[in-house]
């Protein structure tokens, strides 16, 4: 999987180049701990100084960097597909190999962090299911009909198991081989280069 970053997240990181390698591991740093205990202006103040640009730019900066990690390691992307990510941002060799380093070093506290963060978003909790076979009607006395009822158990949105929501989903085997297929299809198709070319350029 490709991350696509959008124009604003390219200008916000276009400044790393301007600065040494040792800048940029200290602006992963500072972007994990805002992660942990949220921004602070005197951080950004003190990076500004220092560097001699505005604050806006250092908070940017550190706010893009942090878009990157926290992305790549919740769909805990391949080290191929971070640098084949980052290669829209038209970086070095040796920035490159810089953010991929962050990356591999930082990626489990990140989803670690993640984990515990709150989010308004249901999450997968218990999936069940029953296959039911229907072998005579009342017309036909000898057939075979399967039918698959799945019930999909996800929990409310800060991650609280007292708040099950259902969803009961039915469908035929074929069907679902059918969507198995497409899907595992979809997933190979999007590690081609192709597919990867066409990320690269995806503005």
């Amino acid at each position: 999987m490709l991350l696509v970053l959008s124009d604003d997240h390219k200008e916000h990181l276009s400044f790393l180049p301007k600065v040494d390698a040792a800048v940029v591991g200290e602006f992963g740093r500072i972007a994990l701990e805002f992660l942990r205990r949220g921004s602070s202006p005197k951080i950004y103040e003190g990076a500004a100084r220092k560097l001699c640009v505005p604050v806006e730019m250092v908070q940017h900066g550190v706010e893009g960097l942090m878009y990157l990690m926290t992305e790549s390691s919740k769909h805990m992307i391949s080290e191929v597909d971070f640098l084949d990510s980052v290669l829209v941002l038209g970086f070095g060799e040796e920035l490159n190999q810089i953010l991929l380093q962050l990356y591999l070093q930082h990626h489990s506290q990140i989803r670690s962090i993640l984990s515990q963060l709150p989010s308004n978003l249901p999450a997968y909790h218990n999936l069940e299911w029953r296959l039911d076979v229907q072998l005579a009607s009342r017309p036909v006395r000898q057939q075979v009909i399967p039918m698959l009822t799945m019930r999909l158990l996800l929990t409310g949105g800060c991650g609280s198991r007292d708040d099950l929501s259902r969803r009961v989903l039915q469908t035929d085997p074929s069907t679902l081989l059918h969507l198995i297929t497409t899907l595992e299809a979809a997933l190979a198709a999007i590690k081609t280069n192709h597919a990867r070319r066409i990320f690269r350029n995806i503005k």
